[in-house]
């Protein structure tokens, strides 16, 4: 790997036991100096682009990827505190820039020439329904934040390249993922998840008049020139139905592992059957069924109503051989709370604990590969 420094010290003999400080030293500690994004120690991205040591005073240029980098003074007051750790240093100055158009398109080629087999070491669980409007994508976002409340690292991509609703339900309209060139592109982060979506790349209101191959290009975009870094789960909220993106993503990831989420109607029911077979067909494990809009409890009587039925998702269950992970029900500070761009699953509610206790049974039966861990309790 490449690294761009310019190294410049001032050669001084120690007078009276002043300890000799090196630009090894230095880089040593920079090592322990993260940027959080790309998830790599500064000086392996080549960032450190000059040092200077003038007895016990050390200055430092590390040059970020771009000039108002948000998490540029996190950066910088943790250079400052791992070279404050070198023994005989009592001055350190960091000076935060910026990389170059060149210098960016060189780390976005490192980058990718680093990257593994397509989520090698990730648990991808895709998130599908028969048809829309049964809350597929509120279940898609909150099941990737409880999963992050319970430790893991996880990144949730909005495959629903036509009427992606995650920006809105995570209170990101309109931000822009950062590229780094026109091939290499760093997720957004929010509430601890990574996550791409076509509604960041467009206005919230422009309508896309797409067909098949131009949309599972997108899908294809999103799982190769996106930084996703080393993930436990990635979470893939699909369109509804059995059309082109759901049968690309299921052929480019087999060991995918699917959620079928569905209404008690029956009509809802027997739609959502065949995505459930279409995934079998294409030997993607259906792990699952989550039923939404389950009951109405009356908040002053504490009486159940089936608005829309019962008994047809424990048919699908034994008709799909799987079994039902959830039932949640109708809920007003459920869609309040989506409305406002808040995930229910970010607080200790009892509308949170749902999805929290869904995440916890995904991970008994789909375990993290990167490494033996336990979810957090």
């Amino acid at each position: 790997m490449i690294i761009y420094y310019n190294i410049v010290v001032n050669k001084k003999v120690p007078i009276g036991g002043i300890k000799l400080i090196t630009k090894e030293q230095i880089l040593s500690a920079l090592k322990k100096v993260y940027d959080p994004e790309l998830r790599r120690n500064v000086v392996d991205l080549g960032m450190v682009k000059n040092i200077e040591i003038e007895g016990d005073k050390v200055t430092v240029d590390i040059n970020l990827t771009v000039k108002g980098c948000p998490l540029r003074d996190q950066i910088k007051n943790n250079a400052i505190k791992e070279i404050s750790k070198i023994e005989g240093v009592s001055e350190v100055v960091v000076n935060i820039g910026a990389m170059t158009e060149e210098e960016r398109q060189d780390l976005a080629r490192r980058l990718k020439e680093e990257k593994k087999n397509l989520f090698e070491n990730t648990r991808v669980i895709v998130v599908g329904s028969g048809k829309g409007g049964v809350g597929k994508s509120t279940v898609a976002v909150n099941l990737a934040v409880a999963l992050s409340r319970l430790g893991f690292e996880v990144g949730l991509l909005d495959a629903d390249i036509l009427g992606s609703s995650v920006p809105r339900l995570l209170g990101i309209v309109g931000e822009k993922p950062y590229a780094l060139d026109e091939h290499t592109v760093l997720p957004i982060e929010r509430f601890g998840l990574k996550i791409i979506s076509m509604g960041n790349f467009v206005d919230e209101d422009t309508p896309l008049i797409w067909r098949g191959p131009l949309l599972t290009g997108v899908i294809d975009q999103f799982f190769n020139e996106v930084l996703w870094g080393d993930l436990d789960y990635l979470v893939l909220d699909l369109p509804p139905g059995t059309g082109d993106i759901p049968l690309t993503v299921m052929q480019r990831l087999p060991e995918a592992k699917f959620i079928l989420v569905t209404t008690p109607q029956a009509s809802a029911s027997h739609v959502a059957g065949r995505i459930g077979h279409m995934a079998k067909k294409v030997n993607v494990e259906v792990i699952g069924i989550v039923e939404n809009m389950s009951y109405f409890e009356c908040p002053k009587c504490g009486e159940r109503y089936n608005i829309f039925g019962e008994g047809e998702t424990e048919k699908l269950a034994e008709a799909l051989q799987t079994e039902i992970l959830a039932r949640i029900p109708i809920v007003v500070k459920i869609r309040e709370l989506s409305d406002e761009g808040i995930p229910p699953a970010l607080d200790d509610t009892e509308e949170g604990a749902i999805y929290v206790e869904l995440a916890e049974k995904i991970v008994e039966k789909v375990r993290p590969l990167r490494h033996e861990k336990e979810p957090l309790k």
